[in-house]
Formats: C-alpha cells, structure tokens, sequence
C-alpha cells in the first residue's frame, strides 16, 4: 500500500493510487479534482493526506458541486448532497414565477444559491441556527444578492417576509437519532448533528416547519423538505395538518424523497 509521504504529487496515478488504497471509490477522479484545485505540490500532499484519513473530499477540496454550481464548503457545515438537486428542480417545476426564495436550514446555501440561479432575479434569504454555516452561506449566495440570518427556523427570518415567500425551500434534519450510528463515518464525524438529528422519528424539524409554513407562504407558494421513502406519508400529513395541500414527489434514480406543501 503506497503511503502519502511516498507519493510524487504530481502523479496522477500515484494519487489515485493512495486515495483507492485507502478505500475512495472513485480515486482517479478524485485524484484529478485534488491535482487541479492544489495550487503547489506540498498543498496536493496536504490534501491527499487529509482524504486518506478519511476527511470528505468536498472539505478537502473546498467545494462541492451542486447544480452546476461550485458551492463553497467549510469544516463543521453540512455538505450539499446530490440528490438535493431533486428538491430545487421540484421548487422551479411548482413555482417557476417565484420572486421572494427563502433557503431555511441552509447549511452551505446551496439550495437558496441554486433557486436564485434558475429563476433569475429573485429576493433571496437564507437561514440557519448553525453560526458556522451562516458564514458559509453568506459567501455562497452573495452573488445573487442573498442575505443571511442566524436563528431557529422561522424565528430568523425578517418579519417583512410573512405572506410573501413563493419558495421556502427547507433541507431540515430527517435521521432518527438512533440512526445517527449508521450513517457513513464522512457525515457522523465531519457534519454538525445539528444538520442531522431530526429526533425520535426524524420529523421533529419537519414537523415545526409544517405547522408555520403557511403564515410565511404567499398565496400559491410552495414549501418543499426532503424525507425519506418511509417518513413521506407522515410528512404529508404534518403538512395537510398546517393547511396546506401537500404531495410527495419521488426520484428513484437519485433516492430522492421530497415533499411538497402549497399554500391556498
């Protein structure tokens, strides 16, 4: 097994050699993100070292892709998943005149930055309780005029926004705590709790959103979670509970779960 300290960091092959030895399923095209994001050999060996010991390659690299997005990522902030690009084109597909977006439970900012991409000119908020993920997203959705607010869920937001958001788009927490244990080591370790216990059954933050969602909604505006295949039908009830008209949306190619809530 090559070690790090071993490796020419100029070699692609020696690279992915040490990243597959160390278990990356996909080592050379992690070996080729890593060799053209380093800016020197020493920073290559830095980061190869790091995503040997098993830090995700998104906090390696500093960035995740989302949506055609290069979404800036930090140590102690939720890293956009994929299949989350799911729930933003459900959002464009519900609401495709949207003007005011809100991203709560933003983490990185991903989504409200996506949102904004696909729309156009929009007033964008994003929101989160985490003070690291904030910084996260003020740098993420600057670009499209987005402001930030720290705080828990609705009680972050500007007053101003009640019965005016036509997306609020909610990636809240949804593992059960006692599922917390399986997930991959990559999220148990490097990833906030915060971002991902979502209580006993993994709908205590869901459930909060449903019950509010309505009163911040503008007529005909759209809150959107992500859930699992098992907690969508009690999701969809939280939702028809706080007024709104609700529908799963599913994804299998992507595992992707989405629940959608319009207001009247």
């Amino acid at each position: 097994m090559p070690s790090v300290s071993s490796v020419p960091p100029s070699s692609r092959d020696s690279v992915a050699a040490a990243l597959r030895a160390a278990g990356c399923v996909f080592a050379e095209d992690e070996a080729d993100l890593i060799l053209t994001t380093a800016r020197t050999p020493a920073e290559t060996a830095a980061m190869v070292a790091r995503r040997v010991s098993g830090t995700p390659l998104e906090l390696v690299v500093g960035w995740a892709e989302f949506r055609g997005l290069r979404i800036t990522v930090a140590p102690g902030v939720f890293v956009p998943r994929r299949r989350t690009e799911f729930l933003v084109e459900q959002a464009l597909a519900q609401a495709p005149g949207a003007t005011v977006v809100v991203d709560l439970c933003c983490g990185s900012g991903a989504v409200g930055a996506a949102l904004a991409a696909g729309l156009g000119r929009v007033e964008l908020h994003a929101a989160d309780i985490d003070p690291a993920a904030v910084d996260c997203a003020r740098g993420n959705v600057a670009a499209f005029g987005g402001r930030v607010h720290q705080g828990d869920l609705f009680e972050a937001l500007p007053v101003e926004l009640r019965g005016r958001i036509g997306i609020l788009a909610a990636n809240v927490p949804y593992v059960p705590s006692d599922e917390i244990g399986l997930l991959p080591q990559e999220a148990r370790d490097h990833e906030p709790l915060v971002a991902l216990d979502g209580g006993t059954d993994g709908l205590d933050v869901l459930r909060r959103v449903a019950a509010g969602a309505r009163h911040w909604l503008a007529p005909g505006g759209c809150v959107l979670v992500e859930t699992s295949r098992h907690q969508a039908p009690t999701a969809v009830d939280a939702f028809a509970r706080g007024g709104l008209t609700a529908r799963p949306a599913v994804s299998e190619e992507r595992y992707a779960h989405v629940v959608i809530g319009v207001a009247p």
